[in-house]
């Protein structure tokens, strides 16, 4: 019986996570719009699972988590090209204006991220084949993967101080990180994952905590316009929203 419960706590550990975004993704094709959801998302979790892909080469944990990071990888391109099709064309990034060094991450084409991204492979690939063998410098990937994700739902903790608004957040979103991470946190410590692991997850749900504290606090009203800096409205969020 434990065998079929960990069976099925590894399935939704692979597949739940990047299932978080479909709804992201289908309510952009239905509007035909993504303003309201910052690539940065993308950026991170890309990022992140490329980073977690080569930390498992160096440490060889669940094969579970393998697998869920190649699944956000897909995730994340689909989701990435769906944004950049129905990105509005009042946004600068559309045109290519962008006040980042080199436009990191603002460009207008699709295929400028996935060179970006060869790019970043490539560099991991030489880095590991170098030194791959040094406990070191695999203990360090897998803080760089692990802490990068875990500090995906901060910009929108911000972003909901700055509004005392939870406006246009979906509250699906929200409770798909907060189960999902809670999952997670539990699954970490159940299966003996690496301590990069088990910190970061412990990180990331407090954030959330955090997050569902602000829901009942400020609710999801409109916010006020004197309360939206110049950056909220060029970027609406850095997390989830639509």
């Amino acid at each position: 019986m434990s065998s079929w419960i960990s069976t099925l706590a590894s399935i939704g550990m692979a597949v739940g996570p990047p299932l978080v975004y479909a709804d992201q993704a289908v309510s952009i094709i239905r509007k035909k719009d993504s303003t309201g959801f910052s690539l940065d998302v993308c950026a991170i979790l890309l990022i992140a699972n490329i980073t977690r892909c080569f930390f498992w080469l160096g440490n060889h944990f669940e094969f579970a988590l393998l697998v869920q990071s190649i699944l956000m990888i897909l995730a994340q391109l689909a989701l990435l090209y769906i944004c950049i099709l129905y990105r509005s064309r009042l946004n600068p990034e559309t045109y290519g204006g962008s006040s980042r060094p080199f436009s990191f991450w603002q460009w207008p084409n699709y295929a400028q991220y996935i060179e970006f991204l060869a790019g970043f492979i490539l560099c991991q690939t030489i880095l590991f084949l170098i030194l791959g063998r040094s406990e070191i410098f695999v203990s360090i990937l897998g803080f760089v993967a692990l802490g990068l994700e875990s500090t995906l739902p901060v910009p929108q903790l911000i972003s909901n101080y700055r509004q005392r608004s939870l406006y246009g957040f979906r509250m699906s979103t929200l409770i798909g990180w907060f189960g999902g991470d809670a999952f997670k946190t539990v699954y970490f410590f159940t299966q003996g994952s690496p301590l990069q692991f088990k910190v970061c997850a412990i990180f990331q749900l407090s954030v959330d905590c955090a997050i569902v504290v602000q829901r009942f606090m400020y609710g999801n009203a409109p916010p006020a316009t004197g309360l939206m800096t110049e950056d909220d409205e060029l970027e609406e969020a850095l997390a989830l929203a639509s």
